[in-house]
């Protein structure tokens, strides 16, 4: 039996930018519209398989109003990955990025950071091009940006592969090794 690998990646944006939404997606496969602001951390379990090896992602929702970020330093350790979100429908998600950043690396500066643009279904709504995005990801140390859709599921369990590949990746793990 292959030896099953546990993630700690922390979800980050501001308020509203669909961080449970995208969350909810992954691990139900359902959207859900409705969901309510997060207070402080949750705490989500999602499995996946990357070549035939069983992944667990620990998948911390952090609450994305300023009232909550005093607390959400104190929930990353042993974060091994991180994915940044904003909204493509609201240039204004972009405004606090640094501090998302700051937070999400303060145990670890070279934290993998996934880069990702939320609503993409939103097409006649969308404020945000992609060339703007990938402006940010050099200054910021951000390793790639993708686009999802947490309401169609467009890239949603793709970018958890993503950034579970690239903490595999990081942490020199051979996943072919007994």
């Amino acid at each position: 039996m292959p030896k099953k690998y546990v993630f700690k990646v922390l979800v980050a944006g501001q308020g509203g930018v669909g961080k449970t939404t995208f969350l909810t997606r992954a691990v139900t496969g359902k959207f859900s519209q409705n969901t309510s602001m997060t207070i402080g951390v949750e705490f989500h379990l999602l499995n996946l398989t990357i070549d035939g090896t069983p992944i667990v992602l620990q998948v911390w929702d952090f609450g994305g109003q300023e009232r909550f970020r005093f607390m959400l330093e104190s929930y990353v350790a042993g974060a091994k990955g991180a994915m940044l979100l904003f909204d493509l429908t609201r240039m204004v998600t972009l405004d606090n990025l640094s501090d998302w950043i700051k937070i999400c690396r303060k145990n670890d500066p070279g934290l993998p950071i996934l880069f990702i643009g939320t609503k993409q279904d939103r097409v006649e709504d969308i404020t945000v091009s992609d060339d703007y995005a990938k402006e940010f990801l050099a200054p910021l140390n951000l390793y790639e940006y993708v686009k999802i859709s947490s309401k169609d599921g467009t890239n949603v369990i793709p970018a958890f592969e993503n950034i579970a590949r690239k903490i595999i990746e990081l942490n020199k793990i051979d996943l072919k090794a007994p």
